[in-house]
């Protein structure tokens, strides 16, 4: 069992952050520290964005992300990577864990501290194997505990979702009030972390940046608050809408039923354009972060020597079917995700990968990156066959999971249990009765067109439901306490 740290209260303030992240890149050094060896192990950065949609950071057709476009130039961004869990806690446990939710026991957004403790993580695996490693954000498995996880030399949260300005954050067992906009502080501790790193370790930074989540106020309310100096990029630009975008609910029954919009969180139509907007700004501070890091990594001279990646958790909903806040559901908007991967040498630079992938497969991805054994109770499998090589398959289908929750009425008893293959997409409710859906995504990539009851191709739905129980029954004893 874990032990909590005492916390005791002390205040970090913006000016002192900034002066930790300068003096890692700068100072005696110069603008350069001279370049180290090549490492057998790499360093790995891993950014971990929040609720960010592939195309908020892929192709978007006005937002300019100077550093991020340097990194998919340099190297990989994958053209077809999921979220097997669409919800914060759950898909977080995924990519640390290698496993389903169903697999590793984080099924939702509940008081899940005690078990995010117990749970196998790849950043406590690749530290046994010699990393040295620190996290630096967001872990909200668990609302009240905001206490060091296993797996970590350096430790900076919060509880549950945080603020956006002036944190109160756990810095390795210390309560420290900051002074700033969360992103620019976790990304100074994360500079601070690489600088200090020693010279005979890799190590792992692993930066959760709480953007683009909403601010949660009292009463349902949210808002998107960017930046300082942010707040009107972009105003004359407008919001592109997909087909899906207020599309009728047409062979969408569990959408169908009656919707009590008087949420904010669940607006009629969806999303407004202007919460759009506010998200697409929160996104260039994060930009600012990511060049930061590259500078500190350059600095140190070992940028040729780390894996840079850039993901997010899951998806959003801009108003395609009228949904806005909840997440959550098995649509594309919601499940699919970016993944930006630069490492000279093994990913060629300004590939796309054309895999099927999901997060699911980054645990061993990490794991066999820094030369450490892949547990046998890992669901996920490596992904750096398709990182030397655009065209290699990586699976045949995936799994997506969501466990109903009370938190949206809107996608009350929603939960499914789906698959996506290279074509189709099936989703199975597990409560509701003879509303299932099931999309030709080659011929029908906004998902406007549910083959069921129906419609479907002899033998799809037979073959989707035999994939998913195939993926179900990989289950193996649940984890004992370490």
């Amino acid at each position: 069992m874990h032990s909590h740290w005492a916390r005791h209260r002390v205040v970090l303030t913006g000016a002192l952050l900034l002066a930790v992240a300068t003096a890692c890149t700068s100072g005696d050094r110069g603008a350069s520290a001279p370049p180290t060896a090549p490492m057998t192990r790499p360093n790995i950065v891993f950014i971990l964005l929040d609720d960010v949609r592939y195309d908020d950071l892929i192709d978007h057709p006005f937002v300019d992300l100077p550093n991020l476009k340097r990194l998919a130039a340099e190297g990989a961004s994958f053209r077809r990577f999921f979220t097997s869990a669409p919800l914060c806690s759950p898909s977080r446990a995924v990519f640390m864990t290698g496993q389903y939710p169903f697999h590793n026991g984080i099924v939702d957004n509940g008081e899940r501290g005690e078990l995010s403790h117990r749970i196998v993580t790849f950043p406590k695996l690749l530290q046994d194997a010699g990393y040295h490693t620190g996290f630096f954000g967001k872990w909200h498995m668990g609302h009240e505990d905001d206490s060091p996880r296993p797996g970590f030399d350096r430790w900076v949260s919060f509880v549950g979702q945080g603020v956006y300005f002036d944190p109160t954050l756990n810095v390795d067992g210390v309560v420290a009030g900051a002074k700033g906009y969360m992103t620019d502080i976790l990304t100074a501790h994360a500079v601070s972390f690489i600088a200090a790193a020693p010279a005979d370790q890799p190590f792992l930074a692993f930066i959760a940046q709480k953007a683009a989540h909403p601010e949660i106020h009292p009463n349902q309310v949210r808002s998107f608050p960017p930046a300082p100096g942010d707040e009107g990029a972009f105003a004359a630009d407008s919001i592109r809408h997909d087909p899906s975008w207020r599309a009728p609910l047409t062979g969408k029954p569990a959408l169908q039923r009656p919707v009590d919009t008087t949420d904010p969180r669940s607006p009629k139509g969806g999303l407004p354009d202007q919460y759009v907007r506010d998200r697409l700004r929160m996104l260039l501070a994060v930009d600012r972060g990511i060049g930061a890091v590259l500078t500190a990594l350059e600095a140190k001279g070992v940028l040729e020597q780390t894996v840079f990646i850039v993901t997010s958790d899951q998806g959003f909903f801009y108003g395609e079917f009228g949904l806005a806040q909840e997440r959550r559901l098995a649509y594309e908007p919601s499940t699919h995700i970016p993944l930006i991967v630069r490492y000279p040498g093994v990913v060629p630079a300004g590939v796309k990968p054309n895999a099927l992938a999901s997060n699911v497969d980054i645990a061993p991805t990490m794991l066999e990156l820094g030369g450490a054994a892949v547990p046998a109770m890992m669901d996920g499998r490596s992904l750096l066959r398709a990182w030397r090589n655009d065209s290699t398959t990586i699976r045949d289908d995936l799994l997506i999971e969501f466990y109903s929750d009370t938190e949206f009425p809107r996608v009350k008893g929603m939960g499914y249990k789906a698959v996506r293959t290279d074509r189709y997409k099936y989703i199975r409710y597990e409560e509701l009765r003879g509303m299932d859906e099931l999309y030709d995504l080659q011929a029908d990539p906004y998902e406007l067109r549910n083959l069921l009851p129906d419609r479907a191709p002899a033998g799809v739905r037979d073959d989707l439901s035999g994939r998913l129980d195939r993926l179900l029954s990989r289950a193996v004893a649940p984890q004992s306490p370490r």
